[in-house]
């Protein structure tokens, strides 16, 4: 037990590293996009039924990440997310927006698999779950939503609502709805992070928690 822990550790600290270095940096891009969101306000930003991680902040600071669950990128800076949301736990609302992108063929199709458990309760299970196994199914040119579909009887989802939820085209709406806002906002690649409002675009792990910071104390 204490040796597994030891090395899980070992993997976020080399992932933390690995972002220090400039992962984030060769972010994912699209072509659909060439704006900048540098001072992003709109309402779009943050919609009602933008899906928030854990327990809701004090309303102060906003968190939001658009992200596509095929981006090697997004996957790194999961744990980053993940550290800060224990963090700042109470303290910071942490949205998240998905923006596939065209050139990953099954970001789509994870994103509306992701939605689909969304409407079951279980969001942010199978968010994590798309992440834990992207090695297994990203950066391929075939369908893989069976293997979603298999991801989804993992996490002991009503199989049948499921099914109905991938195929109704409102869930697939709703994905795009999520990534038509952010080619509103200028949003050329993923992961994208906003601050208040503001787009950022941290160059270490430090520089996240001193602009969380910044704006805790502003």
């Amino acid at each position: 037990m204490k040796r597994n822990a030891i090395a899980s550790a070992a993997v976020v600290v080399v992932l933390l590293l690995a972002f220090v270095a400039g992962i984030l940096s060769q972010r994912a891009q699209s072509p659909e996009s060439s704006g900048s969101a540098a001072g992003a306000s709109s309402q779009a930003l943050v919609r009602e039924d933008s899906h928030r991680l854990g327990a809701a902040g004090t309303g102060k600071v906003t968190f939001v990440e658009f992200l596509d669950f095929e981006c090697e990128s997004c996957k790194m800076a999961h744990p980053i997310v993940e550290d800060l949301r224990k963090k700042y736990d109470g303290k910071v609302d942490f949205v998240v927006r998905y923006f596939p992108l065209s050139g990953h063929k099954n970001s789509v199709n994870a994103a509306v698999a992701v939605e689909a458990a969304a409407q079951q309760g279980k969001f942010e299970d199978m968010y994590n779950k798309m992440y834990e196994t992207q090695e297994s199914w990203g950066e391929q040119q075939e369908s893989k939503a069976s293997v979603f579909r298999g991801f989804a009887q993992e996490l002991g989802l009503d199989m049948a609502a499921y099914d109905k939820a991938v195929a109704d085209p409102a869930t697939t709406e709703r994905v795009e709805r999520d990534r038509k806002d952010g080619l509103d906002l200028g949003v050329n690649g993923t992961p994208t992070f906003f601050l208040n409002g503001t787009q950022i675009e941290p160059t270490s792990v430090q520089d996240f928690h001193d602009k969380i910071d910044a704006e805790l104390n502003g």
